[in-house]
């Protein structure tokens, strides 16, 4: 590591904790899930026989199915409580979940269903699929939205990921609204749990319409009022390192925003052949009133084409998003770990979080060191540190441990830490801090995929 260390008369101002809703807004979750298999319960006198108990498994199965892809949606609908006060990589992490658990139930669903079918008619499984398919009211539809949640589910698992464009994934992704409006119908006209109860069904239909309101509110009408208010439009590029480069971007009444430090906007970069994908990039820089910075590495289709941005360009965003801000902090020393790109957003903070502040930037090179000029000057004036963990000659990669962590930051455990870099980076550091005796609520952390 190389050190560069300077005074240390940083500003100080009052900092206060705030206690994460999470655990909150899981008990309600999991009090949903349980309210979904209520109608089950009330409607179901007595379980018989072996065909008795696969359709009603199955009829669990699909409640909990019904239920989990109003709550996919939810969590896709980019709702402020969550996305600024949960945090939105938590979010994208239960979103994540919530989709591998909507697969499984969804195949327990389809198989038990069927299974108990064909044992009750006597009759084989491909006879009882194809009756179910061709003759059952509304599920060619559901048949349609199966295929397509697979589809999604399919290039969600992290090894197609691996495989496959942001861009290609994005678009992927947004099939699941489909796949969900298909699935709905069926499940009124099929479900015993519904048919003749009309207050079961009331209430299914404000799950879902409630919902829809979240994903019209937030992902429509919000980025439309926004985009009309503020104008935004690329000012100048420039580069910051190899494959790296700054977007300043021009608006009208930035400050209405009320973005913060640490935050990231969702951009869509008009006429530029950039425009049919949202993607996420942090602030680099503190906001001002008529101009916001992100700084972007090349990773994918969508962030190597930013380098060609030409000033003028219309810029449509959403946002502001994210929990990795200045008022998570519990007291005024705080540690900022950043690696790669996830430079940018603490680079922001590092220029405005109170109290005494250092920074660790974990880079393959010196010549990978994004903004290293800009995170000197801010340690010059405001008294902190910035220290780097680069590849040595051969090209191994420093550890960063508890050990090592203890040893270079004395009184680790009163810090507050922010991560940010990818993920499995992220989740090594996390694992590090815990083992060095940082608790839990002092480490503030937001992850991106590569």
């Amino acid at each position: 590591m190389t050190t560069v260390e300077t005074r240390r008369a940083a500003p100080s101002l009052p900092v206060t904790a705030r206690r994460s809703p999470a655990g909150a807004v899981l008990a309600v979750l999991w009090a949903g899930a349980a309210a979904a298999v209520a109608p089950w319960w009330a409607d179901t006198g007595s379980v018989v026989g072996a065909a008795g108990w696969l359709t009603g498994a199955g009829r669990i199965a699909g409640l909990l199915c019904g239920y989990a892809c109003a709550v996919l949606v939810g969590l896709m609908a980019r709702v402020p409580l969550l996305e600024t006060r949960v945090g939105s990589d938590r979010v994208a992490r239960w979103h994540a979940m919530a989709g591998r658990y909507t697969v499984c139930l969804l195949v327990a669903h389809i198989a038990l269903i069927l299974t108990g079918y064909a044992a009750q008619d006597r009759a084989s499984l491909w006879h009882e699929t194809v009756t179910v398919v061709l003759d059952y009211p509304d599920m060619l539809k559901a048949t349609a939205g199966t295929v397509i949640l697979f589809a999604v589910g399919v290039t969600s698992a992290r090894a197609a990921r691996r495989r496959t464009s942001y861009e290609f994934w994005y678009y992927v992704h947004l099939l699941t609204y489909a796949a969900v409006f298909l699935a709905f119908f069926h499940q009124l006209t099929l479900g015993d749990e519904f048919n003749g109860k009309p207050v079961a069904t009331a209430a299914w239909y404000a799950l879902y319409l409630g919902v829809a309101a979240l994903v019209l509110r937030y992902r429509v009408l919000a980025p439309v009022r926004l985009n009309r208010r503020h104008r935004l439009r690329v000012e100048s590029v420039q580069q910051e390192a190899p494959g790296v480069y700054s977007v300043v971007l021009r608006g009208r009444h930035l400050e209405e925003l009320g973005a913060r430090p640490g935050q990231f906007f969702r951009w869509r970069f008009l006429g530029e052949g950039m425009g049919w994908a949202s993607t996420p990039y942090s602030l680099s820089a503190p906001p001002r009133p008529d101009l916001l910075r992100i700084t972007v590495k090349a990773l994918g289709d969508h962030s190597a084409a930013v380098a060609l941005l030409r000033p003028g360009t219309r810029v449509w965003a959403e946002g502001p998003y994210g929990s990795l801000t200045a008022d998570r902090a519990t007291g005024r020393h705080a540690l900022l770990i950043a690696a790669g790109v996830g430079v940018t957003p603490l680079r922001a903070l590092f220029e405005t979080l109170p109290g005494e502040v250092t920074l660790l930037y974990r880079a393959r090179s010196a010549e990978d060191l994004a903004l290293g000029g800009e995170l000197e000057a801010i340690a010059r004036w405001r008294g902190g540190q910035v220290l780097y963990a680069l590849n040595g000659p051969g090209g191994e990669r420093p550890s960063i441990t508890a050990q090592s962590l203890r040893a270079t930051f004395p009184g680790l455990a009163g810090h507050d830490v922010y991560i940010c870099g990818p993920h499995g980076f992220a989740q090594d550091v996390y694992a590090a801090l815990r083992a060095a005796g940082v608790p839990d609520r002092r480490i503030h952390h937001e992850s991106f995929e590569l």
